[in-house]
């Protein structure tokens, strides 16, 4: 019967133990794997949000960008007509004013100075020649205006496709990156959310190993492992029981008496 009753005790000592680290073990594992899950899940809605933000932010530019270089192209097609406009018009205007002069320069050649011209007057009329070139140079001055701002037009809507086509670049490479990162979270998270489940399984299994050893247990300590009395003692004290009956059959049957 002792040989028996170590044999059980060690067996279920040894097996509470190695449940209980088990079981331990286990816990410990679900609860990363469940932090780890939601620090991923937090980082996947972080990704699609900025995301939706770099999209958001593309579409806006590009909004932005296509009214500009509308406006932009309109202003430079406008000021290209109204330079053929004033070149065109400065061109009928010198003409205008050359033969009017050569007019009036032959109309004073067929008078004579004491019928047309003042005492005073040394040479031939020529016409209104200041005021020409007066309206001519301020032609010029338009003109002028007008090309600078196609110049400068032009200028600032290379600027500003440059720079456009140097954010979407970024935006479009940041996306990617972004994107793959969360590809990468997602599979992690599926990886993981799996580990849970087996985790989350294999210590139900073993908690009702460790419940079942415990059971076990309890029941083998009225037997086993009576609390303050070793075997030893046990034994002693049912010997001592049987000499104790022994002696009172003797007594009973007189064989003690003389």
């Amino acid at each position: 019967h002792k040989g028996w009753c170590d044999t059980e005790v060690t067996t279920n000592t040894q097996t509470r133990d190695q449940k209980t680290e088990a079981v331990e073990e286990l816990t410990a594992q679900k609860e990363d794997l469940t932090a780890l899950i939601a620090q991923l899940t937090q980082d996947i809605e972080d990704l699609t949000a900025a995301v939706k933000e770099l999209d958001a932010a593309m579409a806006d530019a590009t909004s932005e960008r296509t009214a500009s270089k509308e406006k932009n192209l309109q202003t430079i097609e406008d000021a290209k007509a109204a330079q053929v406009a004033v070149q065109q018009a400065t061109a009928i205007l010198k003409d205008f004013y050359a033969k009017s002069a050569e007019a009036t320069a032959l109309a004073q050649t067929s008078q004579t100075p004491s019928e047309d011209a003042p005492e005073t007057f040394d040479k031939p009329y020529k016409g209104m020649l200041p005021e020409s070139g007066s309206v001519l140079s301020f032609m010029e001055v338009i003109l002028t205006d007008f090309a600078r701002l196609e110049s400068e037009t032009s200028t600032a809507e290379a600027a500003a496709q440059d720079e456009f086509e140097k954010f979407m670049f970024e935006s479009k490479k940041d996306k990617a990156l972004k994107l793959n990162e969360k590809g990468h979270k997602d599979a992690k998270r599926s990886d993981s959310e799996a580990a849970l489940a087996s985790t989350e399984e294999e210590l139900k299994l073993t908690q009702a190993q460790l419940d079942k050893a415990i059971e076990y247990y309890e029941k083998l300590k009225p037997t086993c492992v009576d609390s303050g009395i070793t075997y030893e003692e046990r034994v002693k004290r049912r010997e001592e029981e049987i000499q104790s009956l022994q002696e009172a059959l003797k007594i009973l049957a007189g064989t003690d008496l003389s």
